[in-house]
């Protein structure tokens, strides 16, 4: 890890803005995120712009071109996501000590802390048209999202880092091999294409403008099915019944099996591990103890084991039940929120 990346100050980020040929006032306010750098500068003409620093070993140049090549198609589609701006050599990525930056217009507007149904059939179809884009290009430098890389790499890390205790390791690692076993055989014959990849409601602005997509920094190829999911991520009837609306207007302009909507459990259960391996890679980071205190402890890993062997069991029977059908409902859970799931809000 870049020591210029964890001690980034106001002085450095001005500089390397100015760098790329923007003039800050000096107005410099961080904004929340844990995986990268991102910052709100004020310009001496009075507009503000958003610089992302990205963090080191993650992404190669080439993948975060990927990342940047996406944006732009979709902007020619007229589809509203924030896409970087053009530095004056044409290019929208820079760097600075080994860093990569890149530079976006602000924009306003309020992530929604749920939606109503016509919110849901809109995004539905904006969603459907993100997705017809994805299909139609390539990202040969970003990840794949499937077994391997969402349940064995990250299983493999937090293993070999001794990161899981004793009493909990083998029943940890039985989830996730039965877990990818399922998704390798489930998602044998679902297409796979350029997605969002981490597409909660934190990362969709509702303004004076409308709807925006944002930060697509976490993008992979993969099944459509992971962006719906995580956009309503509830797992009873009201969630299935949002989850239907909402292909209901995504197939007012892209197909939808809802056979593919059995990848929901194991690609929530990905999640977990995956967010587990990645709190562990990020922990010389000093922002992660003191936002994961918890992190560690025997009562975390015995919770996390304890969820996906609950998780496990629901793909025994809800799982596999026939495309459309609505799931059996389950015992009472605490409501789970945006924050229980996903990391950068």
């Amino acid at each position: 890890m870049s020591e210029f990346f964890l001690e980034l100050t106001p002085d450095r980020v001005l500089a390397a803005i100015e760098s790329g040929g923007y003039r800050p006032t000096g107005h410099c306010t961080p904004l929340t995120c844990l995986e990268n750098r991102v910052y709100d500068l004020r310009l001496e003409d009075g507009s503000h712009i958003v610089a992302k620093f990205y963090r080191p070993e993650r992404w190669t140049r080439d993948a975060i071109a990927d990342e940047h090549r996406f944006l732009a198609d979709l902007r020619e589609a007229e589809i509203p996501v924030c896409t970087p701006l053009a530095f004056p050599d044409g290019e929208t990525l820079r760097e600075i000590e080994g860093i990569q930056f890149a530079v976006w217009s602000r924009t306003g507007g309020r992530a929604p802390d749920e939606l109503d149904d016509s919110q849901i059939a809109i995004l539905g179809r904006t969603l459907a048209r993100i997705h017809n884009v994805g299909a139609a290009g390539s990202a040969p430098n970003r990840a794949t999202l499937d077994a391997a890389s969402a349940a064995h790499a990250p299983l493999e890390f937090l293993e070999q880092g001794d990161f899981l205790p004793a009493p909990v390791a083998r029943r940890f690692r039985d989830c996730v091999v039965e877990v990818a076993d399922l998704y390798e055989n489930w998602s044998a014959n679902v297409p796979s294409h350029r997605i969002h990849g981490d597409c909660h409601l934190g990362n969709i602005l509702h303004g004076t403008n409308g709807w925006f997509f944002l930060d697509f920094d976490d993008f992979v190829v993969g099944p459509a099915v992971h962006d719906i999911w995580m956009m309503l991520p509830g797992r009873d009837s009201e969630g299935d019944r949002q989850r239907m609306l909402l292909i209901d207007a995504y197939r007012e302009f892209r197909e939808f099996e809802l056979s593919w909507l059995r990848l929901v459990e194991p690609l929530r259960a990905f999640r977990f591990v995956f967010y587990a391996a990645w709190i562990a890679k990020r922990w010389r980071d000093p922002a992660f103890p003191s936002a994961f205190p918890h992190f560690g402890t025997t009562e975390y890993w015995e919770t996390e084991t304890r969820d996906l062997e609950e998780l496990v069991g629901r793909l025994d029977g809800s799982a596999a039940i026939e495309p459309g059908a609505r799931r059996v409902e389950v015992a009472e859970e605490a409501e789970l929120s945006n924050k229980d799931f996903f990391w950068d809000l």
